[in-house]
């Protein structure tokens, strides 16, 4: 047996103890409403995203990508174990590169009485290939969504069939006014229309694409048009969220990746007031065949999401921590037996963007792990 199935078959394992012997909890007082129940919880994700960053972060440069990927999801299973919330995930890791992770489905937290119904998204890490190779650019991240009593978490964060998404996203001063960018508008037509919007010439533009044989086209056309490009090699979600983010210095983000990738951006777009638009992009006819014997029809493979479609409401939780440098967090560093780690905790509903630099002895920092039920020494 491989390593990559050894290490799958023992997540699948120990993710039957879900929630299997939580106690019984309702809220201290009648007036506690869904809002101070989201505000108690939401401090919980960036403990969990900096466990993860934490865990993944000892397999940096060891060329072991699902071994950081299996640690980072031990981590966020095992501290969720401890949060009371009732949390199913509907975009997990794993199925598109068939690495170990945290499953569509999988139920999150203590799922005691009273406590509150979420749908969850996440990446323990976006970016494993970087954190294997040991190059910058990765972070964990998790998106959640309070559910209403009769809201399905299936749909309040999209579950988007196709593995992948021709996408498009910008910040707040694109989204607004007018004059709109298209996915179907030809490329100088919508770098002229950003341009104009943030007050720059087209040559001053700089514009995130994934490094990927599929973007020549693209690539040659924005280089046409005189804007820069900025080339990632992974990292798709990251790369999404940069155009909203003061001081990135990006300023549109373009081409095909992930579609759990385009709903993790549309949740962090929505908290911070920036846009995403995103079609279903089909690999070949066979992918194309798939997806219409699932019922998925013409219309809707020509649909464009926007971040409202894709990221349902305003109870919106956004959490990651940075675990290698990117444009959008610093990664983990080492000074004196601690433990730097810097993270962004983001709510939709007030636009509320919370950087948290957190110090973490190392001679007694514990993480609680799924796997062994226990707390252990990093």
């Amino acid at each position: 047996m491989s390593k990559t199935t050894e290490i799958a078959a023992s997540q699948q394992a120990v993710t039957q103890q879900v929630g299997a012997s939580a106690p019984v909890v309702k809220p201290s007082k009648p007036g506690i409403t869904m809002d101070d129940l989201e505000r108690l919880v939401s401090m919980d994700f960036i403990r969990a995203t900096e466990a993860a960053a934490l865990s993944a972060q000892k397999w940096m440069g060891k060329g072991d990508k699902e071994a950081g990927d299996y640690a980072a999801c031990d981590a966020i299973r095992g501290l969720f174990d401890s949060v009371n919330m009732r949390g199913t995930v509907t975009i997990g890791e794993g199925i598109k590169d068939n690495a170990p992770g945290i499953f569509k489905g999988e139920k999150l937290g203590t799922w005691s009485d009273g406590s509150i119904k979420m749908a969850i998204a996440l990446d323990p890490i976006d970016g494993t290939t970087l954190v294997g190779k040991g190059l910058p650019g990765a972070i964990s991240v998790i998106a959640a969504a309070t559910c209403n009593g009769t809201d399905d978490p299936m749909e309040v964060l999209a579950d988007i069939p196709s593995f992948y998404m021709n996408k498009i996203s910008v910040g707040p001063k694109v989204k607004q006014g007018p004059g709109r960018i298209a996915l179907d508008r030809p490329v100088e037509d919508n770098l002229e229309i950003i341009a104009l919007k943030l007050g720059k010439r087209v040559h001053d533009l700089t514009v995130v694409i994934l490094d990927r044989p599929r973007h020549q086209k693209l690539i040659e056309q924005v280089r046409k048009t005189g804007a820069a490009i900025r080339l990632i090699s992974d990292g798709d979600i990251a790369g999404a969220i940069a155009p909203a983010l003061p001081g990135s210095g990006v300023d549109v983000y373009m081409g095909t990746g992930g579609s759990p990738e385009a709903v993790l951006a549309a949740a962090a777009l929505k908290c911070l007031g920036g846009e995403i638009m995103a079609q279903m992009w089909p690999r070949d006819d066979a992918e194309r065949q798939d997806l219409k014997k699932q019922g998925i029809t013409d219309e809707q493979l020509a649909k464009i999401y926007t971040a409202d479609d894709l990221a349902k409401g305003d109870k919106i939780i956004f959490a990651a921590t940075g675990i290698s440098d990117s444009a959008m967090l610093k990664g983990i560093r080492y000074e004196s037996g601690h433990a730097q780690t810097c993270s962004v905790l983001m709510r939709a509903q007030y636009r509320t963007i919370r950087y948290v630099n957190t110090s973490h002895d190392m001679d007694l920092k514990t993480i609680r792990l799924r796997s062994s039920g226990e707390s252990v020494a990093l």
